[in-house]
């Protein structure tokens, strides 16, 4: 049932591509803190950039685990499961970097996404995320239940949006200020100094 694969071919970037989302899987190093595990979506907010890289655009949140995480040691999994046709689990496990607005490959790696205009969250993208893929699996999926999709949530542009108007990307820089510098365990995410979320 399961299987190993020498890289992501044609049809399992594919076989992504279908996928209605996906999680990311982060932890902090040694015996202590939390292991974080986040949802992620839409599946255009994922890219296969090349048979042994992936990259997805990371949006403005409560938390920022997944930037602490790969800025202590690197380590992450994204994982796809099917929710519609025939079962399927796949893992993409690897190390992890953080681009921000203003680092070097920033720019090309965001223009590369191509997310609905009725799903984009521009400008709460905070950073895009960039995964050097060094194991592909997949398993059998046997327990994970068959699920309609019946669309995309209205709250996060919603959520930006309102922000916007409270006092334009200041009140964005604010929020990432407060929420996203350190995660649970204390470990440096977003600098209150780096760049901000980008307007288009």
């Amino acid at each position: 049932m399961a299987k190993v694969f020498d890289s992501i071919d044609d049809k399992l970037a594919a076989w992504i591509g279908r996928q209605r989302m996906f999680f990311v899987g982060t932890a902090p190093s040694g015996d202590a803190g939390h292991v974080n595990i986040s949802p992620k979506g839409p599946i255009e907010s994922l890219r296969v950039l090349d048979p042994r890289t992936v990259a997805y655009e990371d949006v403005t949140g409560s938390g920022a685990e997944t930037i602490a995480h790969l800025r202590e040691n690197g380590r992450i999994v994204v994982m796809l499961c099917a929710f519609e046709g025939p079962p399927r689990i796949v893992r993409l496990h690897g190390t992890g970097t953080v681009l921000l607005p203003g680092d070097a490959g920033y720019d090309e790696l965001y223009s590369s996404f191509d997310v609905p205009d009725s799903v984009a969250v521009e400008p709460g993208a905070r950073s895009v995320i960039s995964v050097e893929v060094d194991r592909v699996a997949d398993s059998c999926g046997y327990g994970v239940p068959l699920m309609s999709y019946e669309g995309t949530r209205p709250q996060q542009p919603a959520w930006v949006d309102s922000k916007l108007r409270q006092n334009g990307v200041a009140a964005l820089e604010a929020y990432v200020a407060e929420k996203n510098a350190v995660s649970i365990d204390g470990l440096p995410a977003i600098d209150p100094t780096d760049s901000v979320p980008p307007i288009t």
